[in-house]
């Protein structure tokens, strides 16, 4: 008896492990149907362009489902999906989104509430670059931004270097210049002050969906990255 009972084992082993990778294989079939749709529904109630990359995370994603709230939705905005001059880019993470699974199966979506918003905008060194007009050329310095352009002062033409700190004031990115230099040309310092005064920067940063707000900027290694923050917010469309 005991033989037959040792023998028995293996079978359910290898029975539960087939259970278990058939049920991984409809999970992660399913998330992806599922991210295609939410994908659908952001883009029509976040003002997009059309739907972006998007990832539902967490594991398994049929609990979540089926209770209707996901932990953790992760998307990718490109700047054609948000409408915004090239060179712009956000990625955004939802977190505590609501949404039955018989009101996303069916279709008859009217609101998503989402707990909270948080995520990241990248603002682009040649977006912001064209703004500033001319040959400016950016590229972060450490905490800050280098600034090269030529500038025009009293008629002169005059190659200038600079050093800028960037910040937020309300929806605008404010780049600040200082500290210009004209390398080895002699210009007198009043005329390299009057340069940096023509360096600085305000860009209004364009609305962006699910009601962020702007909460910290920094300089990056391609562009100037803004922080963004949203809470309790709710998609509508």
């Amino acid at each position: 008896m005991s033989r037959r009972r040792a023998g028995c084992l293996p079978v359910l082993v290898v029975l539960l492990l087939l259970l278990v990778g058939a049920l991984v294989v409809v999970d992660r079939v399913a998330v992806g149907v599922a991210e295609d749709r939410v994908a659908e529904q952001v883009a029509a109630r976040g003002g997009l362009t059309g739907p972006p990359e998007v990832e539902v995370a967490g594991f398994p994603f049929l609990t979540q489902a089926l209770s209707g709230e996901y932990d953790d939705i992760r998307i990718r905005l490109t700047a054609e999906e948000l409408a915004q001059p090239a060179g712009t880019r956000a990625d955004v993470v939802l977190r505590g989104v609501h949404l039955p699974l018989s009101d996303a199966l069916s279709g008859q979506v009217s609101e998503i509430p989402v707990d909270r918003v948080d995520g990241t905008a990248t603002l682009s060194y040649p977006l912001l670059a064209e703004r500033m007009g001319g040959d400016t050329a950016l590229a972060q310095e450490g905490d800050g931004i280098r600034v090269a352009r030529t500038v025009e002062v009293l008629g002169l033409q005059i190659p200038v270097t600079a050093a800028g700190t960037v910040r937020l004031d309300g929806q605008d990115l404010v780049i600040d210049v200082g500290d210009a230099s004209a390398g080895a040309v002699d210009v007198p310092d009043a005329v390299l002050d009057r340069a940096a005064d023509l360096l600085d920067l305000r860009y209004p940063v364009p609305a962006l969906p699910f009601g962020l707000q702007l909460v910290s900027v920094t300089p990056a290694a391609d562009g100037v990255v803004v922080r963004v923050e949203a809470a309790d917010t709710v998609l509508r469309g």
